[in-house]
């Protein structure tokens, strides 16, 4: 089977989404408002591409003067001023357009594609083009005239402009790729996203994927539940177990947890799931080290809150045996956080993940639709990573019998779900532990009381059975072992 010659952004994340890369030969459009970023994109990908060693050709067909572009691309990391002139041509054909018309725009660009021997050309202001053309046809003829001579070049062509043609517009029937760049408000939060919206003669991945730009140009994130669908298939088939942090709960679910298993501790805030995830992650090894990805607490609290257990996550981290990440719950794309979490654990060898929380990484989501997908995706890779996963949830609801589910369904993409929550006794508030799923391992589901002290979180079995509905505890008819 023929492979087609491929043209790398050299943008990472847009280069999965196009199986590789632009087509090489081949012409797009590249649509958007203003302000959606086409400019840095086009840029981005011609900068990038004379360090490959290409020669690009970037013409414009906007009033505006060459010299205000390079003054905001100075602020961009890839933008090399020593080379501008050289590798990389900026040319205006506005007054030619104006003063000339169409055809002598044409004939300008053949020459300096020939003269500048390029191998990509961006053309700058197509709904300008558009405008003088007066008719779909000579729009048409415009393109396919440009397109014409580019491809007997051996040039790839970008079309930018700032109207939002739709599928059967002149401009889109003749190219054979589109991108389009938006940005809209989801809340109080500013969402950048790009969409492949037709890719002729190539696979990509459809939908639109959340970005940013940054100093380094535009960063793409595609997302994880269509980048990342075949993590099943590397499973392990063999069972083993490691500790869970908890000795005492070891033996009431087989042993430990199942290696590459993911728990979800679900419980109101105040009941232990952070002490439980120190606990955990304080059984990491420089051999197989751990990973706490948080979003609430920083790293010098959480170093302080292991101290007061009796836990040292200082030497820990010393020795290699530990990471800490802290991430904000505000600002990031969850594709990113998505990303960076398994960029780190294929980096660093990571064995032992505790998220805190779910329901922050979740925060971060514009579509809130998207979670249950994107999640069981990631859980997906970290269990073909022979990762074991600790995450809490935080549930609404101090007292009672009665818990509000997270997210719909969350529990099917879980292997073990714990319970913590408050219950009443005569001696005042505890803290009692209920085990509601454990896959793979047999597993005692008798009531634990928690206690939390200087030697870190650990259970018993509990002095009462089960609570009622408004959060009493009532008396077992056996005492507890």
């Amino acid at each position: 089977m023929n492979q087609l010659k491929r043209l790398q952004s050299g943008i990472e994340g847009l280069d999965e989404l196009l199986m590789g890369g632009f087509v090489s030969g081949s012409s797009y459009i590249i649509q958007g408002r203003p302000g959606s970023g086409k400019t840095i994109l086009a840029n981005q990908i011609g900068f990038n591409h004379i360090r490959n060693g290409g020669r690009v050709l970037f013409a414009t067909l906007l009033a505006e003067p060459h010299e205000r572009l390079f003054q905001f691309l100075s602020t961009m990391s890839f933008f090399e001023k020593d080379r501008v002139g050289d590798q990389i041509q900026f040319v205006s054909a506005f007054d030619t357009m104006e003063n000339d018309g169409l055809d002598e725009v044409v004939k300008l660009l053949r020459r300096e594609i020939v003269r500048q021997k390029s191998t990509v050309m961006i053309l700058d202001g197509l709904l300008n083009a558009r405008s003088k053309a007066e008719s779909a046809i000579n729009t048409k003829r415009f393109i396919s005239e440009l397109q014409g001579h580019a491809a007997f070049a051996g040039c790839t062509v970008f079309f930018l402009t700032s109207s939002q043609l739709d599928d059967g517009s002149p401009e889109h029937t003749m190219v054979d790729g589109v991108l389009e760049m938006g940005e809209e408000l989801v809340g109080n939060k500013s969402v950048r996203r790009i969409k492949l919206r037709k890719t002729r003669g190539s696979g990509a991945i459809p939908g639109a994927h959340e970005c940013e730009i940054t100093e380094n140009g535009l960063v793409v994130y595609p997302r994880l539940e269509s980048t990342i669908t075949h993590s099943a298939l590397r499973d392990s088939a063999e069972l083993t177990v490691v500790p869970s942090g908890v000795d005492a709960l070891d033996p009431l679910i087989g042993g430990g947890l199942v290696e590459s298993s993911v728990t979800l501790l679900l419980g109101p805030s105040g009941t232990g799931k952070t002490t439980f995830g120190l606990n955990f992650l304080a059984r990491a090894t420089p051999e197989a080290p751990g990973l706490l990805f948080g979003f609430y607490e920083s790293p010098q609290r959480l170093r302080a809150k292991a101290s007061a257990l009796g836990l040292d996550f200082e030497a820990l981290e010393r020795s290699g045996a530990l990471s800490i990440m802290w991430q904000s719950v505000t600002t990031e794309v969850i594709d990113k956080l998505a990303l960076g979490l398994l960029r780190v654990v294929k980096e660093k060898g990571i064995k032992r993940v505790f998220l805190d929380s779910l329901g922050g990484m979740a925060r971060a989501a514009a579509d809130q639709s998207r979670i249950l997908d994107l999640f069981s995706a990631l859980m997906g890779e970290l269990r073909a990573l022979d990762v074991t996963v600790v995450a809490s949830w935080e549930v609404h609801g101090l007292l009672g019998g009665n818990v509000d589910a997270p997210a719909p369904d969350l529990s099917g993409i879980v292997d073990n779900l714990l319970l913590i929550r408050f219950g009443q006794s005569s001696a005042g508030l505890v803290r009692q532990l209920s085990i509601l799923k454990i896959r793979d391992n047999p597993y005692d589901p008798a009531l634990l009381d928690v206690l939390i002290g200087e030697q870190g979180l650990t259970v018993k079995k509990a002095a009462f059975h089960a609570l009622d509905d408004s959060g009493n505890a009532t008396p077992r008819w056996a005492p507890s072992s």
